[in-house]
Parts: C-alpha cells; sequence; structure tokens
C-alpha cells in the first residue's frame, strides 16, 4: 500500500472503455478474439518447432522464444480487462497493479531486444551464408535470447518501482483497462521529473536503437534481394521483407508514440487504442506473418496432422 496526504491506497479502479459504452462490448469482442488467435497460433508454433527436428534451427529457436514471449505479453494485458469485463468488477488490488505492470512491461521490453536480434539472424542467414552456422552456433543464440529476457525484465523493474516508489494523490482511479506505467504515473502527486528521465533513457535504449538496427538490418537485406535474378525470387523475397516490417512498424510506430511523448501531452484516449495493437494484434500477427506463412512450417504442420490422423486411425480400428 502506498501513503500519501490524503489518504491509503490498497485498491485501483480503472475506467477502462466505460466512456464509450457503445464500443465497449465490441472492444470486448476483438480483445477476446485476438487473445484466443495469439494463443492458438503461438501454441501452434512453439509445437511444431519443438516436435519437427527440421525446424531446430536458430531461426525458429528466437521465434520460439517470441512465441512463448508474446503468450505470456498479451495474457499480463489483456487477461485481467477481460475477467474484469465479464464479473463486471473493475478493481485490483496494489500488488496485482504492480505485478501486472511489470510483466507488461518486462514482456515488451523484452520483445523489443529480441525482435531486432531476429532482424539480425536474417541478415547474417541472407547476406552471409557461408558463415551463418559459424556466426549463429547454438552458444550464440542462447546468449542473444537470455540478453534479451535480461534486459527486458531489469528495465521493467527500474521502471515499475521507479513509479510505485512514488506518493499518489489518492486518486486510486486509473483512466485504461490495465495497469499502464503512463497512466499510473498520473496519479502521482510529487514531481515526477526523475522519474520521467529514467523512463525516457530506458525507452531511448529499447525502442529506437532496435528500430534502427532492425531497419540497417533489412535495408542490407534489400539490397541483396535486388540482386537475385529471378523475379518470381524477388517478389516473394519482398513480400515476405514487408510483412515482417509491416508487423515491427505496427510493433515499434504505437509504442514510440505512447513512450516517448512529453507527459504532459493529455492522449489516454488514444493510448488505450494503441495498446491494444501492440499488446494484441502484434501478437496475434507474429506467428502469421513469422512462420504459419512459410513453407517449412506448413509442411511441419501437414505432417504432424497426418501423423496424428493415423495414431488416431489406429486407435480407433484398435477398439
Amino acid at each position: 500500500m502506498v501513503k500519501t496526504n490524503v489518504t491509503v491506497i490498497s485498491n485501483f479502479i480503472f475506467l477502462g472503455f466505460t466512456h464509450y459504452p457503445k464500443v465497449e462490448i465490441t472492444v470486448f469482442v476483438l480483445c477476446l478474439l485476438m487473445y484466443l488467435l495469439t494463443l492458438l497460433g503461438n501454441m501452434i508454433l512453439i509445437s511444431i518447432t519443438i516436435l519437427d527436428s527440421r525446424l531446430h534451427t536458430p531461426m525458429y529457436f528466437f521465434l520460439r522464444n517470441l512465441s512463448f514471449l508474446d503468450i505470456w505479453y498479451t495474457s499480463s494485458a489483456l487477461t485481467p480487462m477481460l475477467a474484469n469485463f465479464v464479473s463486471g468488477r473493475n478493481t485490483i488490488s496494489f500488488s496485482g497493479c504492480a505485478t501486472q505492470m511489470y510483466f507488461s512491461l518486462a514482456m515488451g521490453s523484452t520483445e523489443c531486444v529480441l525482435l531486432s536480434m531476429m532482424a539480425y539472424d536474417r541478415y547474417v542467414a541472407i547476406c552471409n551464408p557461408l558463415r551463418y552456422s559459424v556466426i549463429m552456433n547454438k552458444r550464440v543464440c542462447v546468449q542473444i535470447a537470455a540478453g534479451s529476457w535480461v534486459t527486458g525484465c531489469l528495465t521493467a523493474l527500474v521502471e515499475t518501482m521507479s513509479v510505485l516508489h512514488q506518493s499518489l494523490c489518492g486518486n486510486s482511479i486509473i483512466n485504461h483497462f490495465t495497469c499502464e506505467i503512463l497512466a499510473v504515473l498520473k496519479l502521482v502527486c510529487v514531481d515526477t521529473s526523475k522519474v520521467q528521465l529514467i523512463m525516457l533513457v530506458i525507452s531511448v535504449l529499447l525502442l529506437p536503437m532496435p528500430m534502427l538496427l532492425i531497419c540497417i538490418s533489412y535495408a542490407f537485406i534489400l539490397s541483396n534481394i535486388l540482386r537475385i535474378s529471378s523475379a518470381d525470387g524477388r517478389r516473394k523475397a519482398f513480400s515476405t521483407c514487408a510483412a515482417h516490417l509491416t508487423v515491427v512498424v505496427l510493433f515499434y510506430g504505437t509504442a514510440l508514440s505512447m513512450y516517448l511523448k512529453p507527459l504532459a501531452v493529455d492522449s489516454q484516449e488514444i493510448d488505450k487504442f494503441m495498446a491494444l495493437v501492440y499488446a494484441g494484434l502484434t501478437p496475434m500477427l507474429n506467428p502469421i506473418i513469422y512462420s504459419l506463412r512459410n513453407k517449412e512450417v506448413k509442411a511441419a504442420v501437414k505432417k504432424l496432422l497426418i501423423r496424428n490422423s493415423l495414431c488416431a486411425l489406429l486407435i480407433h480400428s484398435s477398439k
């Protein structure tokens, strides 16, 4: 609990989308659909990349990490909102809010780093294929993944602690559907310049810098694609890159517009819908864009379905 000059806050109240009663049910249905599709797509991808030995490569190792990350990320952001809508209660305890804020920040920050590392992996695979297995060996892949997770978790801890150690004004109403750090920071009644500086430094490290690395990696990849003699091969390669960059722009673009704007700018209503994009839409699209369109993954899915069908047929016939 946090002591202030006015009262003691033990619970917070979410406003959510109550300002838009006509679209509240629509938002709930869309969020539920995005959450279920995110779980289904990412669980399928994780299962396939584990069960099929042909997919035990660096690219699918990172994609497996991304899928696991997206499940946790979407669950931490959307599940409480869905549960509150069903139960009719829009409250959360202080400890629950702190936990939700930390996990949302940790998963989002980790994804920022991991996406840039995945772009680097693709750059090495396409632009330096002969040395790919040497550069991206198993040890390096594990180190990159571990570094992404550690960076995300540590920066989230710093941000969460810096905000929740501030004195709140006694106002327990959060104008959001989750314990989003910027929405909670609005409740602080003391000078937040130090907290804003911490958040600015971390945001610059986790948003523009990884995005710059992604853009540089794809610039080299695209220049390499232009050398492909086959027009059909170039078209397919450009289509894949365009799909990847679309997801990147959606994720980083919405996050940049939220976390690198002045705190004085009041755009909380817009921020709610932006949060749905990077916390709900992009985790749903990631397995589709990065993997389920690949021939290797399609072949693995088909193989798995045939194997399961045969097993079911044998069990049925034995009975």
